[in-house]
């Protein structure tokens, strides 16, 4: 029976059930359920009901819903997704009023798409974008070896991070040797601010001792804060010498995780992946351009867009309830934006406001759009895009044949003879 052979029955029978007794109902009812499959308590809320028109909508059917936002919105929401490096609903949702200005300029919004943008919920952010969302697992063994030097010398951390101020800081190497871990490659070495998750990037060829220490205090003079000190794993390229002497001289705090203990260095562990790994990919990358070019990248564009422009969430409090942990998080925000609301007196507020008015002058889909190129240009030096091009070039000089005359007849071959004859004598 279908839903208005159902709507006719249920229309000749009300009248009938409603001025019956008592067992006749029981027996009207028994029939109404067996012939349309109703619930029984259901059936008894429809023959209750008014007599329904015969327009009227029965169980099953659902009323029609116009779309709230039209595929003009849904098509800029898409473009600042992209833009944004695909960040998640919540964080998309912070990073909207930030990039208003921007958004405006490039997409022409009205005030009513504005509105609507605006007012887009996280939960509708996901569903809108759930057909653009591709999950992509990779999986990786590390290359780095654990250090016994002077471990006795650096503490294991092993309380949870309660950092009220800039400066304490995981630090982490990720290698770019790609299928293969002979010889050398580069390594990036990704270090992450706990109070207000701010992140810097070096890359160094191979991960010799000197090179790590180096572009650590690299990075040390390009923080818009004093480094405090350092949390490591414990690989030789952080447990040694050099660095333990360097971490002294700068009255820098140097503490190490558990060994095999990733959950020590979660906070690092995640940028590895969200600001290296994400962007580079599992190539090798073992070439002094590709260093170069890598760099060009760290200190640049990936040093700002992520910091001034990129929200991010950070965990306020946990919560264990029987077997259960509930978790609260912060709104999200900028690492820019947790520097500039910190009141630590050691801040370098000079760098700060200079930083402030960098953000002003940059556009963010412009930053994205020069990352994507750089990215390409990386791409091309690695040692598996340069592989490829060498077979290639290799394979067309090899079969290359130079273009060949179309053959002449029997009487011009004899005359080209005599003639190259009588050149000769």
């Amino acid at each position: 029976m279908n839903r208005s052979s159902r709507r006719d029955y249920l229309r000749r029978i009300q009248p009938r059930y409603q001025q019956a007794t008592r067992g006749e109902k029981r027996r009207i009812l028994d029939e109404f359920c067996a012939n349309c499959g109703y619930h029984r308590k259901y059936a008894i809320r429809l023959l209750h009901g008014s007599v329904p028109s015969p327009r009227s909508r029965l169980a099953g059917s659902r009323r029609p819903r116009g779309w709230t936002y039209g595929p003009r919105l849904i098509s800029i929401l898409q473009g600042v997704w992209e833009a944004a490096d695909y960040p998640w609903s919540v964080r998309l949702k912070a990073l909207l009023p930030e990039w208003m200005p921007w958004i405006r300029r490039h997409f022409r919004l009205t005030p009513d798409l504005e509105g609507q943008l605006l007012r887009m919920s996280p939960r509708s952010i996901d569903y809108r974008l759930a057909a653009r969302k591709r999950a992509q697992r990779r999986h990786l063994y590390g290359r780095t070896k654990p250090g016994t030097l002077l471990k006795h010398h650096i503490p294991v951390k092993t309380d949870r991070w309660d950092a009220q101020e800039p400066g304490f800081t995981e630090i982490d190497l990720v290698s770019h040797s790609g299928s293969a871990a002979s010889g050398e490659f580069c390594h990036s070495l990704n270090l992450t601010d706990i109070h207000t998750t701010w992140t810097e990037a070096r890359a160094v060829l191979g991960k010799g001792q000197e090179g790590v220490c180096e572009a650590l205090d690299e990075m040390r003079q390009a923080l818009p804060f004093p480094l405090q000190g350092i949390d490591s794993d414990n690989g030789s390229e952080f447990i040694n010498a050099h660095l333990y002497r360097y971490s002294r001289s700068q009255h820098i705090q140097f503490t190490r995780g558990r060994p095999y203990k990733k959950d020590d260095n979660a906070h690092i562990e995640q940028k590895n992946w969200t600001h290296v790994r994400r962007l580079l990919g599992y190539l090798r990358y073992d070439s002094a351009e590709a260093l170069q070019a890598i760099n060009d990248l760290y200190r640049n564009e990936l040093r700002l867009f992520p910091n001034l422009f990129l929200p991010s969430v950070k965990l306020e409090s946990k919560l264990r309830i029987g077997s259960r942990l509930r978790r609260r998080y912060q709104t999200p925000q900028t690492p820019f934006q947790r520097l500039r609301a910190c009141a630590s007196p050691s801040l370098d507020h000079p760098r700060v406001a200079e930083l402030q008015r960098l953000r002003d002058t940059l556009d963010p889909f412009v930053l994205s759009q020069l990352i994507q190129t750089k990215l390409e240009r990386i791409f091309q030096l690695s040692a598996e895009a340069l592989r490829n091009q060498a077979q290639r070039s290799t394979v067309s000089h090899r079969f290359h044949r130079p273009p060949q005359k179309e053959k002449s007849s029997k009487k011009e071959r004899e005359n080209d003879h005599h003639r190259l004859h009588s050149q000769i004598a």
